[in-house]
């Protein structure tokens, strides 16, 4: 598996792969998945030994701060490690960006996962596109 800033065409992969996880397997209303900030966004895919998307993420990126966004694995992939790497290699650059305050917004059932990176909740439970989410942050 090789984790890597997203080309063009792996962009197009890694939003194919956000549509199936997000709007097909978790009913998000498609016009809610993608946004205007996918176009300012640093992409991040995973992608196996064949070269196929597998994971992805995105990244939004202001001065000192950083927002992690949209990561989705295929179900078949999920367990694996893939979201993990592709999370240490989002702080790893964030990082080496002089980032300081790296946050989400993590569904509720996946907040057991960035706690495991080292994440913290903070605030009140929220509800998006019909999930529960809490936001997390890492310092």
């Amino acid at each position: 598996m090789e984790v890597k800033i997203a080309g063009e065409e792996e962009k197009c992969a890694a939003l194919a792969l956000r549509v199936e996880v997000f709007v097909k397997e978790q009913n998000v209303p498609p016009e809610l998945e993608t946004d205007d900030e996918d176009s300012c966004a640093v992409h991040v895919v995973a992608q196996d030994d064949t070269g196929r998307v597998i994971g992805c993420a995105r990244i939004l990126m202001s001065q000192n701060e950083a927002h992690i966004g949209r990561l989705a694995v295929k179900k078949e992939c999920r367990g694996k490690g893939v979201g993990s790497a592709i999370c240490r290699f989002i702080i790893d650059r964030c990082r080496e960006k002089g980032c300081t305050d790296i946050w989400l917004d993590s569904q509720l059932h996946a907040r057991g996962f960035y706690e495991n990176l080292g994440f913290e909740s903070s605030g009140d439970v929220f509800t998006e596109a019909g999930i529960e989410h809490i936001r997390m942050s890492l310092r």
